[in-house]
């Protein structure tokens, strides 16, 4: 069976001491509280992560909404998944990884603390030179470069991308570089648009409301519908818009809409357009490696930017501000980042900062 996101465990304790962290817990929707752990000892086979950053990705954004189903979450629960930090400690029988060595994380999820453990699959090591705020965002690149696969891109296609937040800008980025016919994106932010028009984007439509049908702003220009949709929103919903904006015999690749959809669907429009529907994440374990393998390359070569987008730094001991942050639809928000590393002593000076953004 393929590996699947994996929460490592963690044992919350009431009292503050040698031995324990902090670890953000999300009680109920919309509520998030800072609380102690103890700090785990990696088991044979696993590694001990020193967490330095992690960045509010948008699922961590539906479950503080409350939009996942029960089947999928249950509250308390734990969140964080764009992580890059430091190998503090090995367990035994693990070859190659060592302490000290600078790290990504992929399919580990509750990781606003500041020590997890998890298997050497989970583990990408990045270069010592590369900054560790940039190296967090490795994450979702396996997920972009097998959605740029799935979509069979070519020079006579006419791709859509729906969405202009952290993994759409960075989406962007990715499928330019298949050299589309015509790579269009949509937003409801003028500062999204700027950013994914240097980023590759060769025509950007910004929409009125989140309520607006794609094809009615569109559609003038491109009447038929586009070839390869990639719907990046967060709950389902935009996945009727996406249906409508496919063109026929097309292919709706679903890097976000992944959702509960509260709309009704008519697949019938499916059958009449003979349209594909595909999810992203990689069903084999070996090309989720290969995929991590090729997405760092693409930052470290400088063909993705995971920098620019950072808008917000909060610390971990005030992540509840940085969620209320990060729900707040806006354009100069887009990806917020959680500082792990707890400094003593310093409480009384934190404070959130804001980061500006460069449209240059």
């Amino acid at each position: 069976m393929v590996r699947k996101m994996m929460v490592p465990s963690m044992e919350l304790v009431n009292y503050d001491g040698p031995g324990t962290q902090l670890c953000a817990v999300m009680e109920n929707p919309g509520e998030i509280t800072v609380k102690r752990a103890k700090i785990p000892e990696p088991a044979p086979g696993e590694v001990r992560i020193k967490i330095k950053w992690v960045g509010i990705c948008g699922s961590d954004v539906e479950v503080y909404r409350g939009e996942r189903d029960p089947e999928f979450i249950t509250y308390p629960t734990r969140l964080g998944h764009e992580v890059a930090g430091v190998i503090d400690k090995v367990g035994e029988d693990i070859i190659g990884l060592k302490e000290g060595d600078h790290v990504a994380l992929r399919y580990v999820w509750g990781a606003f603390t500041e020590y997890v453990c998890c298997s050497p699959f989970s583990v990408k090591v990045i270069p010592k030179d590369f900054p560790l705020i940039e190296g967090s965002l490795v994450e979702v690149l396996p997920a972009l470069v097998s959605a740029a696969e799935l979509g069979n891109l070519s020079p006579n296609k006419n791709v859509l991308i729906m969405g202009q937040g952290v993994s759409g800008l960075a989406l962007t980025q990715v499928l330019s570089l298949y050299s589309p016919k015509n790579l269009v994106v949509t937003d409801l932010f003028d500062e999204k648009l700027e950013l994914a028009k240097k980023y590759g984007a060769t025509h950007t439509y910004k929409l009125p409301s989140k309520d607006t049908n794609t094809m009615d702003i569109v559609g003038q220009d491109f009447p038929d519908g586009f070839d390869v949709v990639y719907p990046c929103l967060l709950e389902g919903d935009g996945m009727v818009d996406a249906i409508d904006a496919a063109a026929q015999n097309g292919q709706i690749v679903m890097y976000g809409c992944i959702g509960t959809c509260h709309k009704p669907v008519d697949f019938f429009k499916v059958h009449k357009k003979r349209l594909d529907i595909l999810s992203t994440e990689p069903k084999r374990d070996i090309d989720n490696r290969r995929f991590f393998d090729e997405g760092l390359k693409l930052v470290l070569d400088g063909l993705v930017n995971t920098k620019e987008t950072i808008t917000h730094i909060f610390p971990l001991e005030k992540i509840d501000e940085a969620f209320k942050i990060r729900n707040e639809h806006k354009g100069d928000t887009i990806h917020v980042m959680i500082d792990c590393e707890v400094k003593p002593n310093n409480k009384a000076q934190l404070t959130n900062e804001k980061v500006t953004v460069n449209h240059d």
